[in-house]
């Protein structure tokens, strides 16, 4: 055994999970595992489950067969499971709700958004030489609202400002820590336009296509060509990620790259340092138009905020001096498992009255419907007639508990690098080669050719037919849930333990 495993203070038997202060219930709960000796199975159903904290739990069977002989290869009962049910990963991405879940979902994040950097799994190792930028879009501003500074500076030391029409001094001479609840909220509620700041997170994915439209029409104009020719002279690819700031509005990070006609490898026609210029030049010109929410409303143009931040991560081969690319996979890995840090019991009062204008707008674009749609915008699966679920506005009270976000927190250009659904399914693949000793004897080839044959597009030779039937959502006994956060959380632990010691000599017994 390897001295990275040996030397992980967590794997020594005088480490025990970390339970917390348990409730009486749940330590009831672990103990009656312990009388009744069903400790071992749940031990061995947490690993199957990957410590997921809210599991599906599934009862049927399924029968894996061979897609051209007809042969069964294997049954698989969820009766022959250890707990006597089969428990699904729940796969939430936000970390909040299930940290086992969203650590998978931020590796994969990380590995699709590295395989675009570097290359591999498919994408050639040449496009590491092709000019990459660090994005990010801002929301606009709405009113002034308290913020954090670096360095203990004062949230907003304006000396010569006074107070605004509703007699609240625009100055705040705090020093706020990160984390204070304070932070986003705004000085004036009356002078926030909370219900722009709306309809804007609710055009926010909108109004990111419109600044890839533009994107491409500055590139095809500095190259000088049409932009219906654009695709013969270079292609651009880039992968972004969605992250709530404390005011509850979303910023926009993303990482651009040019590659040339030929697609990603290919020589980018232009250096990073124009391709800064134009990424600017677009993201001032992308806008969209929101219509009226009723007839007392207003039509809105809505364009991203002035604060645009354009970093260069490569000029070419050569690496920017701003930030790395591994900086920035992490940052993209990180804010992809990020919530909109909204508890629905108990939101911040600037979170809340911004949860209360999505609902109020909804209920005055439905107002008037004889079916009495409007009452029942804030449902979760709300049911509209005919006419309302063609209104714009129709669903943005259900996407309130999203403060108005309703897009995709990660995506990408077809061509930036693998998909999730790519890596997702070459993992299967590989749990499949390892659970089967055949399979596993045969796989010890070179670590390219395993890469290879894992992402491999091949259809499967395989066909698994099953029927399922849904038996609950979490584990059955509230101490479970405990002892998975908690082995979740080691688990986590030993991944840092790793990172820290990766570069140091490992010795062997």
């Amino acid at each position: 055994m390897s001295a990275a495993r040996d030397g992980f203070w967590g794997h020594s038997p005088d480490a025990p999970l970390d339970l917390g202060d348990l409730a009486a219930f749940e330590a009831e709960s672990i103990v009656g595992r312990l009388a009744d000796r069903t400790m071992p199975a749940l031990a061995d159903t947490l690993a199957r489950a990957g410590n997921c904290s809210h599991p599906v739990r599934l009862a049927g069977r399924s029968t894996t067969i061979d897609r051209y002989t007809g042969e069964i290869l294997s049954v698989f009962r969820s009766a022959d499971e250890p707990l006597g049910l089969l428990y699904k990963p729940c796969g939430n991405r936000r970390d909040e709700v299930c940290p086992a879940c969203s650590r998978i979902y931020a590796r994969d994040t990380f590995e699709l958004i590295s395989t675009g950097l570097y290359g591999g799994k498919g994408v050639p190792e040449s496009v590491s030489a092709n000019p990459l930028l660090f994005v990010t879009l801002t929301a606009p501003s709405f009113g002034a609202v308290h913020r954090a500074r670096k360095g203990k500076r004062p949230c907003r030391p304006r000396a010569r400002i006074g107070a605004c029409e509703h007699g609240v001094r625009l100055s705040c001479w705090a020093h706020h820590d990160d984390g204070d609840p304070v932070i986003g909220s705004p000085l004036c509620p009356e002078c926030h336009d909370v219900d722009s700041a709306a309809v804007w997170q609710w055009h926010a994915p909108e109004l990111w296509r419109r600044f890839t439209i533009a994107l491409r029409r500055h590139v095809a104009t500095t190259l000088g060509v049409r932009e219906s020719e654009l695709r013969k002279h270079a292609r651009l690819e880039y992968a972004k990620v969605a992250e709530f700031q404390a005011r509850g509005l979303v910023h926009f990070h993303a990482l651009v790259r040019i590659d040339g006609s030929d697609g990603p490898g290919s020589p980018a026609p232009i250096p990073a340092s124009r391709l800064t210029d134009v990424v600017r030049e677009s993201a001032a010109s992308a806008y969209t138009t929101a219509p009226p929410v009723d007839g007392r409303d207003v039509e809105r143009v809505l364009r991203f905020g002035a604060q645009t931040d354009v970093r260069i991560v490569r000029e070419g081969g050569v690496v920017g001096d701003q930030i790395t690319a591994e900086q920035v996979a992490a940052y993209l890995a990180k804010y992809s498992t990020k919530s909109a840090g909204v508890d629905p019991t108990r939101p911040l009062p600037h979170h809340a009255r911004l949860i209360d204008a999505c609902q109020r707008l909804a209920a005055r674009a439905l107002a008037g419907c004889p079916f009495e749609c409007g009452q029942r915008v804030a449902d979760r699966h709300p049911r509209l007639c005919g006419v309302c679920v063609e209104n714009p506005y129709a669903l943005l009270g259900k996407w309130s508990r999203m403060l108005g976000f309703r897009g995709h927190f990660s995506t990408k250009s077809r061509r930036y690098s693998v998909t999730l659904g790519a890596l997702r399914r070459a993992r299967r693949r590989y749990q499949r080669i390892a659970t089967n000793p055949r399979l596993a004897a045969a796989a010890k080839l070179d670590t390219r050719e395993l890469e290879i044959q894992l992402m491999a597009d091949d259809e499967e030779t395989t066909l698994v037919v099953g029927a399922w039937t849904y038996q609950g959502t979490g584990w059955p006994r509230a101490g479970d849930k405990v002892l998975a956060d908690a082995a979740a959380a080691r688990a986590r632990e030993y991944a840092r333990w790793r990172a820290e010691n990766r570069n140091a000599p490992t010795a062997h017994h």
